[in-house]
Parts: C-alpha cells; structure tokens; sequence
C-alpha cells in the first residue's frame, strides 16, 4: 500500500510517498481503507518536533524517537470504509462507512490501518463527504469537551480565542447550541467563515486586544498557547471559567489557584475523545445542529502542501487530505 511518511524531523519537505506493508487485523481489530484524513497543528508539530507548549518536550522526545520518529506515519483522524474485521469484532462489518481518531497509534496518512474495534469510531454521519467526515473529530471531541466542562447556560457570553482553527469552529457551533452570546478571536481573513457558523462578534487579534475591552464575559476558552492567563482571567465575570487546550506549566498552577482562591475557575483538563462523544457528534451533524468547515483538500502526493497551509494559519477552517482512490 501507498502511505505518506517521515524518515526524519524537519520541514513540510520530509513528506514523501512510499509502498509500506498493508497491515493485517488482529483478532480485536478492523482493517479500515482510509478516504481521508485530517492535516492538523499536531502532526505538523511532530514532523517538525516543534512544538509552542514546551514542558512535555523531553518525555514526548523519547516516546516519538531520539533521532527519528518511530512511527514514520502521521495522521490521527479519519474518514473511511471497514475494509476487513477480526474474529472478535461485532461493532462494525465489511463496507461500514465510519470515521473516528486513531489516538496515538496514528498511521492514518496511509491507505490502509488497523485500529482496535473498540477505539473512537464510529458510522460516518449520512449528510457529510468523506473529507468532511475526517475534519470532524479532533475539533468536534475536543470542543464537546472543553464546554462541556464550562457548563455553558442560555444566554451567556462566551469568548473563543483561536476561533478559527479546528477545534474552535466547533467551539462556536456548540456555544451557539445551548444558546449562548458567541465572540469570536481570530485572523480577520476568518471573520465571514465564523460569522457563518454563528459568532455574533467578531474581534481581529490584529487591530484589538480583547483582554485590555471593558467587555466581560462569562465563559472565555482559550486555543492560544501565547495567551496571557492573568489578563484573561481579569475579563472574566464573577464565577467566570476559564478553559484552556494548549497549557503551559504556569497556567496549570494558576488553574489551580484561580479555582481554589477566587470567585472564579480554570480547567485544562485534556480530552478523553469517547465514543460517546463522537456518536453524540454524528447525531448533532445529522440534525444539522452543526457541521465541519473544510478549507482545502489535497491528495497524498501534495502533503507538504497541506502542512505548510497548515503552518501559515492562512487557512479557512481545517486542512483535509484525500488518502486512496
């Protein structure tokens, strides 16, 4: 089989086409031929082995490899078709259109990858592409994730800084669902897109600080890894959360401190990416309560192009690429 890979760290250039060995399910595993699969922040930081939340370097340094990577395929999310399953497999069968997250056995920048029956996978939603599909879990399983963890209520005021990337366009859709006042953080190049999906304002990092406004808001959730954590938490109503995906050490300790000694509170606890969050994703989708935003699709052989889109932040929502026939 034909999969994109990386023999060394380095730039987008690294990216290249090889014939690999198709896998073979287990007896707990189903073999899926991959459609297409999610270019993210995160796989272009492994390639690189760049990443800006520095306390976790050295650990992550000698799980992906020293001087290599040992797992020379990247690619966390996808869409695709069950292709075979193991003896023990009862969830899904042959044909099965599905979609899901790889975790960090990743590999789905390959044609072809086996994945346990029990991972977070699930039936492709009815009313996506295959490259819609794919662009759904990472945002999706974290956004449901992190507000759910801030216990959003009917109309509150909820700011998304870093509303522009995968996981912040769902972040909005979400917000927007359980009826909340959406101001989005982002590029200016992105404020149609997220004015589309629901922010009811708009603020271009670029030309306003958000955090220096008199406006206050009862939710803020943060995807910015440079974001100031004290000047955020100064905007923040009485009994305010403050959510955060990209902790540094500091923020951990101010999360606590925050939580334990003021009217106010922080979380950065990860997401666990359930199944049952995914299925509760493809019904929302079904409904039409939400949907993923796609920027650009390329094939395997135009990889390095999707990374460097990926790395420019000049993209539209998320990267997708078309893995197969």
């Amino acid at each position: 089989m034909k999969a994109i890979v990386y023999k060394k760290y380095g730039p987008p250039e690294v990216l290249h086409i090889a014939d690999v060995e198709k896998p073979i399910p287990k007896a707990n595993e189903i073999l899926i031929r991959i459609k297409a699969a999610e270019a993210t922040k995160a796989d272009c930081e492994m390639r690189s082995f760049h990443f800006p939340v520095k306390w976790f370097w050295l650990p992550l340094r000698i799980a992906m490899g020293i001087r290599k990577p040992r797992n020379s395929i990247l690619g966390g999310y996808f869409s695709g078709v069950v292709e075979a399953v193991g003896k023990d497999v009862s969830r899904f069968k042959p044909s099965d259109s599905i979609f899901g997250a790889a975790k960090l056995k990743m590999g789905t920048y390959g044609e072809y990858l086996c994945l346990p029956g029990n991972y977070t996978i699930a039936p492709k939603p009815s009313n996506m592409s295959f490259a819609e599909a794919a662009a759904v879990p990472l945002g999706g399983l974290n956004a449901l994730h992190f507000l759910g963890n801030g216990k959003i209520k009917k109309g509150e005021s909820v700011l998304i800084n870093g509303a522009g990337g995968s996981i912040g366009t769902f972040a909005v859709q979400i917000a927007k669902a359980t009826g909340a006042i959406v101001t989005a953080v982002d590029s200016g190049i992105k404020e149609a897109m997220l004015r589309d999906i629901g922010t009811d304002k708009f603020i271009d990092y670029a030309q306003e600080d958000f955090s220096q406004s008199d406006q206050r808001y009862d939710v803020i959730f943060n995807m910015v890894a440079q974001n100031s954590f004290s000047k955020s938490v100064k905007v923040l109503k009485p009994q305010g959360r403050y959510l955060t995906g990209n902790p540094k050490v500091s923020d951990m300790l101010r999360s606590f401190i925050t939580s334990r000694f003021t009217d106010k509170s922080a979380s950065f606890a990860f997401a666990e990416e359930s199944q049952e969050e995914l299925e509760a994703l493809k019904d929302l989708i079904e409904a039409g309560t939400m949907g993923s935003v796609v920027d650009r699709v390329y094939p395997m052989e135009q990889a390095a192009e999707a990374h460097r889109r990926v790395e420019t932040e000049q993209r539209i929502g998320s990267v997708v690429i078309s893995i197969g026939n």
